[in-house]
């Protein structure tokens, strides 16, 4: 009897449906390791994105505070208040000059920004005062 159960063992072992069984066991096993070894790939992928993307917000971050910083500062305040609203310092004195080409437009019927003048011509007329014929 126990030469009919090694027989019928060695058999089984030795057939072609065990080595199908085997050949299919091996492909599922491999199979679902290259599934995970996939998931595990995508998985650090994503990882290193989302690395990437704490660096930069981090960076972003510090940006915005010195932006905050000089925002909240004195000179900003100071600046656009100057160059938005007009405004001065007390004791401080104002000059306001008027542009070149609105003194020179005066009078004449061709505005003098559609002329092309060169640099020496516009020091000329600048220091002695007479109009662009």
């Amino acid at each position: 009897m126990k030469k009919q159960k090694q027989s019928a063992l060695r058999r089984f072992f030795g057939s072609r449906l065990f080595l199908i069984l085997a050949l299919v066991f091996a492909i599922l096993v491999a199979f679902g390791y290259a599934r995970a070894y996939y998931q595990d790939y995508k998985i650090k992928e994503e990882i290193r994105a989302l690395q990437d993307d704490v660096k930069n917000l981090e960076h972003k971050k510090l940006e915005s505070m010195e932006i905050l910083k000089y925002v909240t500062s004195e000179a900003f305040v100071e600046e656009k208040a100057r160059t938005e609203l007009n405004m001065k310092r007390p004791g401080e004195k104002v000059m306001i000059i008027k542009s070149q080409v609105e003194i020179e437009n005066k009078g004449f019927e061709e505005p003098v920004e559609k002329r092309l003048l060169n640099n020496p011509i516009k020091w000329w007329y600048y220091f002695s005062h007479k109009g662009i014929n």
